[in-house]
This record gives C-alpha cells, structure tokens and sequence, in this order.
C-alpha cells in the first residue's frame, strides 16, 4: 500500500481567509492595538505577501510589537476567542470533508504555514489536527518576540522544516500531496509529488499551465 503524507498550507487553502489578518483585525477590535494606522500597514505588508515580495522579519516586527509585552498566557486566551470566533467559521467546507476522510483513512497530515506557530497550531488542534508547523518564535521573560526560533517556514524553508520534522518523527512516505494557494508556496509545489491548488493566486496559476497540478475551486471562487 502506497504510504502518503498530505500536507496543507494553511491560509487561503483550508480557510477561505488570512488567519494573521483576522488576528491583527480581532486585536484593533479588542482594543489591544490603538494606532489608527495599524490596520493600514497590515494591508501594505501583505499585499506584498500576496505578490511574493515580502520581508518576514520586516512583517513579524509590526506584527509581534503588539505584544512583546503581553504573557503568552495571555495570548494565548486571545487567540483562543478569535480561532473560535473568526477563523473557525471560514473553513472550506471542502476542506473538511478532506481532513474528515484522511482521518478515517489514518492517512498521516500536517499543516505548515507562514503564519506564527501560536495561531497554526491552535487552529490545527480545531481542526483536529495534531501536526502544524508554523514561524516559531523566541520567547523573552514570557513573552513572544519578533525573533524568529529555527528556520521560519516561508517559501524554501517550508521545505527544511518539513524535512526537519518528517525527520525528527520518523515519517517515511512514498508520496508527498500538497495543497496550496499561494505563489509563497512554488518551491514545495516543486518538492511535493502531487500538487493541489485551490483557488490559486494569479502568478501560481500561471505557473501551473506547464504542469499536471490539480486546480479546486473550493468554496465555489
């Protein structure tokens, strides 16, 4: 029997929406962020995201100022109320039918994001997901700095923290099936054996002219 690994980017993909989005919009909503142009800037940075230009240590630094002084306790009930609230709700209804099925199959996921690891791994729990890889990052007197721990799982280094952690849990596999929407996400759409790309960006899209990868138009886009 063929042994597969299925592993899914996360925003865009699983969910119809960006969970670091909603995140920054729940925290100017919580009163948590006050500056007026907080919101703004957050557009700017990931709309350079979407083109595949941005600077993460540049994003995590606006991101993460928020909360450098906050518990990660704290954080953590925050983030909590905006999965349940704001993100839970947006799951492709396809998506789950998939994750629902692998589970009874006991077919092995994971889910690697861009995203911190705070947000992706409470989201995978959700979802009933026990693998999800996100940006780890350091932590300092109890609280989340901007500073990246390890290799962040962005672009090539999806691919080194994939390796890593199939490495570390002694997964072997015979196939690697990947979904994605993101132009971010090529060099795993190159490493994996079977590609799916749901309602892919317009770059990726383009890119997959001269492959055989499978286009979903989830959620009927």
């Amino acid at each position: 029997m063929t042994k597969k690994l299925y592993v899914f980017h996360l925003d865009e993909t699983l969910i119809r929406t960006d969970c670091s989005v909603e995140w920054n919009q729940f925290l100017v909503e919580k009163g948590v962020v006050n500056d007026p142009n907080y919101l703004e800037e957050d557009r700017r940075l990931m709309a350079e995201y979407a083109a595949g230009n941005q600077n993460l240590d540049e994003y995590l630094t606006f991101a993460l100022s928020p909360l450098v002084s906050m518990p990660t306790t704290d954080v953590s009930a925050l983030v909590d109320e905006c999965i349940t609230t704001r993100i839970i709700p947006t799951v492709y209804p396809e998506a789950k039918a998939l994750i629902d099925k692998l589970s009874e199959e006991n077919t092995q996921m994971v889910i690697i994001s861009a995203s911190v690891s705070f947000l992706v791994e409470a989201i995978a729990e959700k979802l009933g997901l026990k693998n999800a890889l996100g940006v780890d990052l350091e932590i300092l007197n109890g609280c989340y700095t901007p500073k990246v721990r390890g290799v962040a799982s962005y672009k090539e280094g999806k691919v080194a923290r994939l390796k890593q952690w199939m490495e570390s849990e002694s997964i072997a596999v015979d196939e690697i099936h990947f979904y994605t929407d993101s132009i971010n996400d090529l060099a795993s759409c190159l490493y994996a054996d079977h590609v799916y790309l749901v309602n892919p960006c317009a770059k990726l899209r383009e890119f997959a002219r001269n492959t055989d990868w499978t286009i979903l138009p989830w959620g009927n886009a």
